[in-house]
């Protein structure tokens, strides 16, 4: 199968497990509304497709939400089966991924350095602002 295709094949797996989620159609308590699925990774042979799962709740629910979505994967891959036609369905593997959240982190400390770079770079003109004027009153 292509790539094109593989790529188009794991949109529409990962819009459909989406959807399940946003309708509660899947019944396992540890699957929240909360959770987002990023991207669905098809292998070439179509035999199995990793999911990646992330949320901005805590780790331990990002982790309660994989067991579930692990444990329901039957469930979902019948569902979704039949409303592909494809002559096989992957095997789906549920990842907890965490780099979105990872990337809101790194964007925060990034910000905090800036803030704090224009804090130690005001008190440095300040300083020298003040010794500047000492030295003209001499």
């Amino acid at each position: 199968m292509g790539q094109y295709r593989l790529l188009k094949l794991g949109e529409q797996i990962r819009g459909e497990i989406a959807n399940m989620i946003l309708r509660a159609e899947i019944k396992d308590p540890r699957v929240s509304n909360f959770l987002t699925i990023n991207r669905v990774e098809v292998a070439k042979d179509l035999a199995h497709a990793k999911v990646y799962v992330s949320t901005f709740m805590s780790e331990s629910e990002l982790n309660r939400g994989v067991q579930g979505l692990t444990s329901a994967a039957g469930f979902i891959q019948s569902s979704i089966a039949k409303k592909l036609t494809i002559r096989q369905f992957p095997h789906l593997h549920f990842v907890a991924d965490t780099s979105i959240r990872d990337g809101y982190e790194m964007a925060k400390k990034l910000e905090d350095l800036v803030k704090s770079d224009a804090e130690v770079s005001a008190k440095a003109a300040a300083a020298s602002d003040g010794s500047q004027n000492q030295d003209d009153n001499a």
